[in-house]
């Protein structure tokens, strides 16, 4: 599937904002490419992708959660993470999406999760770090994503988990794995403690 077949299927499923939101996750995500040598063409495709489920009903998404081998675990989680793993489910299914690696990209967008592909890091951030994303402490980030893309995860990582703690809100498990994983990669595997 070339990006222009995929954004024409995609585009009546988003809203206009969220729709120009997706373009620029995927603008970001080719310049992400570019700059780690990974694949723009890839980066493109699953960034045009990442949201695709975004606004399909909870019923729906919670069909394929059940009937799929995703993790039921999900359903006891908020909604707002279903449609990336129901998202990479539905690119197969209805356009023939098999690539492995844009699927994983597309599932984990929003968790993170331990052991990201290069691919999966730059989908993850690019959606973080989109020019049309404003909050406290994004300019570091956006800074440093152009230096080290492992160490712009971790921050963005960290900044997800401790934004969602502070509103006494559950975290997904695969949010507290991506964390503790680009911690270890960012640190060459040592503790923090023993620094």
């Amino acid at each position: 599937m070339n990006i222009t077949e995929a954004t024409e299927k995609v585009k009546p499923h988003l809203t206009v904002k969220r729709f120009e939101h997706t373009q620029r996750v995927a603008e970001t995500a080719v310049k992400l490419a570019h700059l780690y040598e990974a694949s723009p063409k890839k980066a493109e495709l699953a960034a045009i992708l990442h949201d695709y489920a975004k606004y399909r009903s909870l019923d729906e998404m919670e069909r394929w959660i059940r009937k799929s081998t995703l993790p039921k675990d999900l359903l006891d989680y908020h909604h707002e993470l279903w449609h990336g793993p129901v998202g990479a489910i539905l690119i197969e299914r209805e356009f023939g999406i098999v690539d492995k690696e844009i699927q994983s990209a597309v599932q984990y967008h929003t968790t993170g999760k331990a052991g990201m592909s290069k691919l999966d890091k730059i989908i993850f951030l690019a959606d973080y770090i989109e020019p049309g994303r404003s909050f406290p402490g994004i300019d570091k980030v956006r800074g440093i994503a152009e230096q080290n893309l492992t160490q712009a995860c971790w921050m963005a990582s960290k900044n997800t988990i401790t934004y969602l703690m502070s509103k006494n809100v559950t975290v997904y498990p695969d949010s507290f794995h991506a964390y503790n994983d680009l911690t270890r990669q960012i640190t060459g595997g040592s503790s923090l403690y023993e620094k």
